[in-house]
């Protein structure tokens, strides 16, 4: 039985894992099923440190390399099933595995939902990007286009607006936004097209140049933003074990420890919430750590 187990290593699970790795007491496994949003994202620039910006799958493999230097094991696999028991949790991967540990740390974090475009993966965290509050400084005065569908695109697009007055929003699938936003479109000035994207147009670097519509009409772009809604909280097991969740399905935690409702299980990065920043991820990943590793002490202690 390991003492903690630490299912998703993205950010906010790797910085739980070097933190608990640190103590030197603890038998730590981190159960990775190797994507998420930081393996997408190419260029993180809000990070202490990395002025020039630092690929996820970058500081994946650093903090990787990282926790294991202080014993924290590593496995591939995709937790399928997760049962409380009187000693702690088991748990079930696809591979059949089975695992069980005294403390669980959930940080399976959000799939973005976004339409198999051609050529837009490549610019994903490069030159088109997700969250405004990451990544809003980079658009700043550049001709942008806001891709989504319906509320959320328009949504974006008015909030980005402080951002770049040369933005426009092209509604992908066609969904309406709700009227008030509407207008707010065009109050603002903010070009507004209803049409399919054929294609996200880019350079061998994943800078986007433009887009190509379902009718052949091409479209200039520098930057883009992503807004379709919709997005995959991935709380499913944190429910099952009997964690409260938000209306949105985020995993509701103390704010102080990051622990959920269950005892003895823990929540970190977008899965939790918060504002789905990297940086706050790994705030809450230590954080967590720092009281898994008090709860544990306290295990130890009675035994």
């Amino acid at each position: 039985m390991e003492d903690c187990i630490i299912i998703g290593g993205g950010i906010a699970g790797l910085q739980a894992a070097i933190q608990l790795g640190r103590y030197s007491v603890h038998r730590v496994l981190v159960i990775d099923k190797g994507t998420g949003r930081s393996t997408l994202c190419q260029g993180y620039h809000n990070i202490l440190g990395w002025p020039d910006g630092v690929a996820g799958e970058t500081l994946r493999r650093l903090g990787r390399d990282h926790a294991a230097s202080y014993g924290v094991q590593f496995v591939q696999d995709t937790i399928e099933d997760a049962e409380k028991m009187e000693s702690g949790f088991r748990l079930r991967g696809a591979s059949g595995n089975r695992y069980e540990a005294k403390t669980l740390l959930m940080a399976t974090g959000v799939t973005d939902r976004y339409p198999e475009l051609p050529g837009l993966v490549p610019t994903l965290g490069r030159s088109v990007y997700v969250c405004p509050d990451c990544d809003g400084y980079e658009i700043q005065n550049r001709k942008t286009v806001v891709i989504g569908s319906g509320e959320p695109g328009a949504s974006m697009a008015v909030l980005l607006h402080e951002r770049t007055q040369d933005i426009m929003y092209v509604n992908h699938e066609g969904v309406q936004p709700e009227p008030e936003t509407m207008t707010k479109l065009s109050e603002l000035g903010i070009p507004y097209i209803e049409k399919p994207i054929a294609e996200v147009q880019c350079s061998e670097d994943g800078i986007i140049s433009g887009l190509l519509l379902s009718d052949q009409q091409a479209l200039s772009a520098e930057r883009g933003f992503i807004a379709f809604g919709g997005n995959t909280i991935h709380s499913d097991l944190a429910a099952k074990l009997g964690a409260e969740l938000e209306h949105n399905r985020h995993v509701k935690a103390d704010p102080r420890s990051k622990q959920t409702s269950v005892n003895n299980l823990w929540v970190a990065g977008d899965l939790a919430v918060h504002s789905e920043l990297s940086t706050a991820a790994m705030g809450d990943g230590a954080i967590a750590a720092i009281w898994i590793h008090k709860a544990l002490n306290k295990m130890n202690h009675k035994g």
